[in-house]
């Protein structure tokens, strides 16, 4: 019986250990920071301009990327740290985000467990 349940758990993607190594020492004395403390508050000033369901103008934002919930913005986790993370930032396109709000936004899509 447990060979059957085996069969039917797809192996876990490999992993770069170099990725590996360079997440765990990102995070390794990155405060804590979550939804609750940092994500909500962020999202809404600096993100739901544009990319909410009910914004009066998108501003051309793609229709697929909306951050009106937690799920959303973990859906698209990885464009955000790609664009508002990276050197140069893209998003938002017209900058004013604190190069340290930058840098909770990577901690916390970064270090903290999926979905928090």
């Amino acid at each position: 019986m447990l060979w059957l349940l085996l069969a039917c758990v797809e192996p876990a993607p490999p992993v770069d250990s170099d990725t590996a190594m360079e997440q765990d020492s990102f995070c390794t004395d990155a405060p804590v920071v979550r939804w609750a403390n940092f994500g909500q508050g962020f999202i809404k000033g600096s993100c739901q301009g544009c990319h909410s369901s009910t914004s009066a103008d998108r501003h051309n934002a793609p229709e697929g990327v909306t951050f009106d919930t937690l799920e959303q913005v973990w859906a698209q986790k990885d464009m955000i740290l790609l664009t508002s993370t990276q050197e140069p930032p893209s998003m938002p396109p017209n900058g004013g985000v604190h190069e340290d709000d930058r840098m909770r936004l990577a901690w916390w899509l970064r270090c903290a467990p999926n979905g928090t």
